[in-house]
């Protein structure tokens, strides 16, 4: 698709649409078709819901969506207040095709009852994506939404509107999935370095060693309005093994195999990348499509997993039983980092109570507490290992006191695995991890190996 040909065809309608404007264009506008202020941004909207022709249409949304992208936040916020206080479905009309369908339930009534339902501010942002770059634009609109004052606490309606809208334009059949390589355009490549939210790529020699070897892969999905903009990423190693440490994984020193040798994939980093598309989920589909087309390249493969991180587990241990407590200070405290004895101490206990959280840990709503968790649990991915320590970085040390957790995805399995969860939240796990949920999580007073040391270490090897 020339998406290119495209945005200047759409550019060309929106300049011929000011020309049928004319004297008409909005009074306040600026020189470029901008609104100027928040009183214009209101009127001109109300203005673009009452047009109907195609070409005015273009330019009144250009015009809306420019003036926008000039506002200052406090603007931007009144902008969105606008939004959110207006373009509410007529009540009467509600009442009265509800009425309708009440007394004849037919698919004419339920059709005036869906119309009367929805809110005149989808067809408004409908009409907004008519300009040039307005998916963008809307995009960013919903980033700063969920960036300012409480988000969409503050705005409910409107969030309501974008995310059903950008349901079905981000649909997974709109999406198209890419490798990203050294080969692939810089500004691309630009945006991989900024948007990685996991493991930090410190520069383009970083970067060059994530995507280059034969054993390393990067796909992304991308969607035709946002061609060279990723909505995701997934990181990809290929391995003799499943890695029980991101050092493993990272280590510029480390021993590279030639992609056909390898048994396992790893998914060590997914991203999203545009923060207006939060709670749009891209992942799962991005995963299984990823390891679909690996194993029909590289037929060896028969392991992929993930080695992610547990963010929540810090704050979990530190406000669980006493000894928990205790376990979460003395992991705090970071002896074990230079002394390997205190690790070999800790390691049983801290893998022990890792999976008591991720496998017991629950929300109000019965899913598991750690948002990693549900992604892939949600996805069909069963809970296969905890490593510890496997993340020496700051950020892992306080959000998870370095533990890591590995998510195996049997391709045989996955729809079965997600159907336990999706109905009765079931976290399907290894019988490795189901032995450990019988540990108690209590600290060892000395630092020899013991048992259940042995025992952390047998489920590493």
């Amino acid at each position: 698709m020339n998406v290119g040909f495209l945005t200047d065809l759409l550019q060309t309608v929106a300049e011929r649409g000011r020309d049928v404007i004319g004297r008409a264009w909005p009074q306040g506008s600026s020189a470029s078709g901008a609104v100027r202020d928040v009183r214009q941004f209101r009127s001109t909207c109300d203005t673009l819901l009452s047009r109907r022709g195609e070409a005015s249409g273009v330019a009144l949304a250009a015009s809306i969506l420019a003036g926008y992208r000039d506002f200052d936040v406090d603007e931007r916020m009144k902008a969105l207040d606008a939004l959110e206080d207006a373009y509410w479905p007529d009540t009467e009309a509600l009442l009265a095709a509800a009425n309708a369908y009440q007394a004849n339930a037919s698919a004419e009534t339920l059709s005036s009852l869906q119309r009367a339902a929805e809110s005149r501010r989808q067809e408004l942002i409908r009409r907004l994506n008519l300009a040039p770059d307005g998916t963008a634009a809307l995009v960013k609109m919903r980033e700063d939404l969920l960036r300012f004052d409480a988000g969409a606490e503050r705005w409910p309606g409107l969030d309501a509107d974008f995310r059903h809208l950008f349901m079905s334009w981000f649909n997974r059949g709109f999406l198209v999935m890419r490798r990203i390589s050294w080969r692939t355009p810089a500004d691309i490549l630009d945006r991989i370095i900024r948007y990685e939210a996991v493991h930090e790529i410190h520069d383009w020699s970083d970067l060059r060693r994530r995507i280059e070897p034969d054993d390393r892969r990067l796909f992304g999905f991308f969607h035709p309005q946002l061609v060279d903009d990723p909505l995701i990423f997934v990181e990809v190693a290929l391995t003799a093994r499943a890695p029980v440490s991101i050092g493993e994984v990272l280590a510029e020193d480390r021993d590279m195999i030639a992609a056909a040798d390898a048994t396992t994939a790893v998914f060590y980093s997914i991203s999203n990348c545009q923060e207006g598309l939060r709670g749009i989920s891209f992942g799962h589909f991005l995963i299984k499509q990823v390891a679909e087309d690996l194993k029909r390249e590289l037929p060896n493969l028969d392991n992929f997993v993930t080695l992610s991180p547990a963010p929540g587990f810090a704050t979990w241990l530190a406000g669980a039983a006493e000894a928990d407590q205790s376990l979460a200070q003395a992991a705090a405290e970071g002896a074990w980092r230079t002394d390997s004895a205190e690790a070999d101490a800790l390691a049983p206990a801290l893998i022990a109570a890792g999976a008591r959280y991720l496998a017991q840990a629950k929300r109000v709503d019965g899913r598991p507490l750690d948002p990693v968790a549900r992604f892939h649990l949600g996805n069909g991915a069963i809970l296969d290992r905890i490593n510890w320590p496997a993340d020496p970085s700051d950020g892992a040390l306080r959000s998870a006191f370095g533990l890591m957790v590995n998510y195996r995805y049997d391709l045989s399995a996955i729809e079965l695995n997600h159907e336990a969860y999706a109905e009765k939240s079931e976290v399907i796990m290894s019988s490795a991890v189901r032995k450990l949920l019988t540990r108690k999580a209590t600290r060892p007073l000395k630092p020899a190996k013991s048992a259940d040391a042995a025992a952390a270490s047998e489920q590493a090897a």
